[in-house]
């Protein structure tokens, strides 16, 4: 769920009145857990900066075995109202706020269930203030759809799962170059003291003992 919170920030900071030159339309996530929250994620970018606009945003799910979609959303600015009862009380808008030129069209949901599984569509209704006298509003209407999965549990991300597996990798190779390292020290120690032994023996040859010299007396 690192993904979610991460597109959450990125989704929260380009939220913030004044930042929307930095606008960048990030596809959603499509797996959610169930008990858990899921952002629904949807961004629209406004071409044109210079031009004010008003933006309305609409939700419709269809269900996994549906064949048509329902309205469970409509946020315009500043009043949002959700319009299906399996949805009441469980859809928070988390896209612009503080300005009716409305970029990010962003959903919480929360307690995910099984049966939110299906197809979300989001649409942007955005009316653009032109400066032409002949075609002072132009509408543009941008639909986007996010396939969500929902889980029993979390999927492990696959950067986790390899970095997990290099991590133990890691830890056997410095293990076994350890061992390696050990057994190097041993031997050369072995040898050294081997080699310093045979020069001792060589510069202090060992004298043997005399027979004939018994307590100290010389026989002839």
């Amino acid at each position: 769920m690192s993904f979610v919170l991460l597109s959450s920030f990125l989704l929260s900071i380009l939220c913030v009145p004044g930042s929307q030159a930095g606008c960048a339309e990030v596809d959603s996530m499509t797996e959610a857990v169930a008990g858990q929250s899921f952002l629904l994620g949807c961004i629209s970018c406004k071409r044109r900066e210079e031009v004010p606009a008003s933006t309305s945003v609409d939700w419709y799910f269809k269900p996994l075995e549906g064949e048509d979609f329902y309205q469970i959303f409509h946020y315009e600015h500043p009043a949002s109202t959700v319009l299906h009862e399996d949805f009441a009380g469980r859809v928070e808008w988390h896209g612009t706020l503080g300005t009716a030129d409305v970029q990010i069209g962003a959903l919480w949901l929360h307690n995910v269930t099984f049966n939110d599984t299906g197809t979300y569509r989001c649409t942007f209704h955005r009316v653009l203030d032109l400066p032409d006298k002949d075609r002072p509003e132009e509408l543009v209407v941008i639909s986007k759809e996010v396939e969500l999965t929902v889980l029993g549990e979390a999927n492990r991300e696959l950067t986790a799962v390899i970095a997990e597996i290099m991590m133990y990798v890691l830890i056997v190779v410095l293990q076994l170059w350890l061992i390696g390292v050990l057994v190097y020290c041993y031997k050369k120690i072995w040898e050294d003291r081997e080699a310093f032994e045979a020069r001792r023996a060589l510069r202090h040859p060992k004298i043997p003992d005399s027979k004939d010299n018994c307590d100290g007396v010389h026989l002839e």
